[in-house]
């Protein structure tokens, strides 16, 4: 995969929003001498392996599959540790266990990891007692710490990015094709966590029903290749143009670009401008591509965003992310949903049951309540089920730790508990138990179907 002319291939001259304020400019010499290194850099991923995740979406667009992201909401360098890794993935296969049996159906596994380390931001600046500094945008961009120093846009990081991403990558590949995802294995952990009196009583028959099945299948000998291993696909939102188009290359066996920093990438709601530069590049490449819908989403902008992203159609191309709130999703999914299909539209449909029900506790910090991420992912297969289409997902904001950043749960976790592991980089994640309830609540929506 050769670089390629990146000014030949995407137009010039569009407005790129929520772009750090790089030393210099994008022009400057900061700014080349990293995009000049990224050139260099071999893929992350392969363009056969972002056709065959656009294969899998195409089936659950169809019904016939689910769609499982989670991760950090924003990944820093020091986290990117083995035991962080392996216990995000631990819980992502544990959650597809529990959603695939319980469903009939393959869940395509895709972690918000590999690439997730920039942010969109309100304000371009924050103030803390009367000093004014950049706003943190991610380790991509800056770092946490408050100083000038730390939170001057640094481009170097962005080639840290693709360091990190590559070990992580790497770590994920050992994990999921060396025998730590075998179904055997996840089966047990969540025996483990079934046994925990908080939630034995509702889960255990659930989980019992698995381990009968996979008992079933050993004594027939039944020990297929698909029990050992599994696919696990990288996602990211692409932020940061400079990094995504340095990134990007020409396939040999189409000579068609992709963007190989990901398989997938999505387009936030802060830069979906029709006529911007990130929806320009997501339609110049050939990876399958999400796009977050929001309450002020309209059936135009919906419908607008597939004739740009998707022209001809293609099964699997398009996903979109709807992150509507609670209290909103069951008013404002359908008319999209309706109109979507009516256009005939090949669109997944995945609930994003995080970013719409996040709010201030009373001691500052920024939360979520178990209970309305259940409640949007229920009113998405409510309105989905009434109006005949599959609701293909969930997106997940989630961490393999025991923190407290979500309140509620099983585990009662309260507004006074956050304090006591409060580890995010940006916004509050289930933490390794809830994302597990959530599994188990899924599971029963998706039964129910």
């Amino acid at each position: 995969m050769p670089a390629i002319d990146i000014n030949a291939l995407f137009t010039p001259g569009l407005i790129a929003a929520q772009q750090p304020q790089w030393p210099g400019g994008v022009d400057g010499e900061p700014v080349t001498k990293a995009v000049s290194t990224l050139k260099k850099l071999p893929p992350l991923v392969f363009a056969g392996e972002c056709d065959n995740l656009k294969a899998r979406i195409a089936e659950a667009a169809a019904g016939r599959a689910f769609w499982l992201q989670g991760g950090d909401c924003a990944e820093t360098f020091v986290a990117a540790t083995a035991d962080s890794i392996r216990n995000r993935i631990k819980t992502i296969l544990q959650m597809a266990a529990v959603l695939q049996y319980f469903s009939s159906l393959p869940v395509i596994k895709v972690g918000r990891m590999a690439g997730q380390f920039a942010k969109p931001r309100s304000n371009d600046n924050e103030t803390r007692d009367g000093v004014t500094l950049p706003a943190y945008r991610g380790d991509a961009v800056n770092d946490l710490e408050f100083t000038l120093e730390s939170r001057t846009p640094n481009p170097e990081r962005l080639v840290q990015v693709y360091n990190t991403s590559a070990a992580t990558l790497n770590l994920v590949r050992a994990f999921t094709q060396g025998g730590f995802a075998d179904l055997r294995q996840v089966h047990e952990w969540n025996k483990g966590f079934v046994s925990d009196s908080r939630f034995g009583a509702r889960y255990e028959q659930m989980a019992n029903e698995i381990g009968r099945a996979l008992e079933f299948m050993v004594s027939a000998g039944v020990d297929p290749e698909e029990f050992k291993t599994v696919d696990f696909y990288s996602s990211h939102e692409a932020l940061i143009l400079e990094y995504e188009k340095a990134l990007t290359r020409i396939d040999s066996r189409t000579d068609l670009p992709y963007d190989v920093s990901a398989h997938f990438v999505w387009i936030g709601e802060r830069t979906r401008q029709l006529d911007g530069a990130h929806m320009d590049f997501a339609s110049k490449i050939h990876n399958p591509i999400g796009i977050k819908l929001g309450p002020k989403s309209t059936i135009e902008d919906a419908l607008a965003m597939i004739a740009k992203l998707n022209p001809n159609n293609e099964p699997g191309r398009l996903t979109f992310i709807t992150r509507m709130g609670a209290g909103l999703i069951r008013e404002k999914l359908p008319p999209l949903v309706q109109a979507v299909t009516d256009s005939g539209a090949n669109v997944l449909w995945v609930c994003d049951p995080m970013h719409g029900n996040t709010y201030e506790a009373p001691s500052g910090y920024k939360t979520r309540r178990f209970e309305d991420v259940t409640e949007e992912v229920r009113g998405f297969f409510e309105v989905h089920k009434k109006l005949g289409t599959h609701p293909g997902g969930i997106h997940i904001e989630l961490t393999g730790d025991d923190v407290t950043e979500c309140v509620g749960g099983g585990e009662q976790i309260s507004h006074e508990d956050l304090a006591m592991r409060y580890e995010t980089a940006c916004d509050p994640r289930l933490n390794h138990t809830q994302s597990l309830e959530l599994a188990f609540l899924v599971a029963e929506m998706l039964r129910d179907r």
